[in-house]
């Protein structure tokens, strides 16, 4: 498929799309005229791509992991390993914070409540 296609099939622009062919995330082959030709498995590819953009993986980091998709290089596993564990680790800590300042919010909504409960009272 083109990368109009492709684009169309992911949500993904065609101008991000070549960005993740120039950091070596997505994979295409060239016509005589130079178009790229994009494999059906490259639309799951883009898909995780795009997850993983979305958890705050940046395309450096995608791109030390996605060698193990498909890979049988013991090396390149265990990096990719290592590489994940660190991420999640990030993410976790990421979660923490954001679960506290939701409670601190929501402390300060039942503050605010009270006092526009009380306003009204009087």
């Amino acid at each position: 498929m083109k990368i109009g296609e492709l684009s169309r099939l992911t949500g993904v622009s065609a101008r991000s799309l070549r960005y993740y062919e120039q950091q070596g995330l997505l994979h295409s082959t060239r016509s005589v005229g130079g178009q790229r030709h994009y494999s059906g498995s490259e639309v799951a590819r883009v898909e995780l791509i795009r997850r993983l953009l979305e958890a705050g993986l940046g395309s450096r980091t995608i791109a030390q992991v996605m060698p193990c998709v498909g890979s049988d290089d013991v090396a390149v596993a265990e990096d990719a390993f290592t590489t994940m564990l660190g991420e999640r680790d990030r993410l976790t800590a990421d979660i923490d914070r954001l679960v506290e300042t939701r409670a601190a919010l929501d402390e300060l909504i039942a503050i605010n409540t009270e006092f526009r409960r009380q306003l009204g009272a009087a």
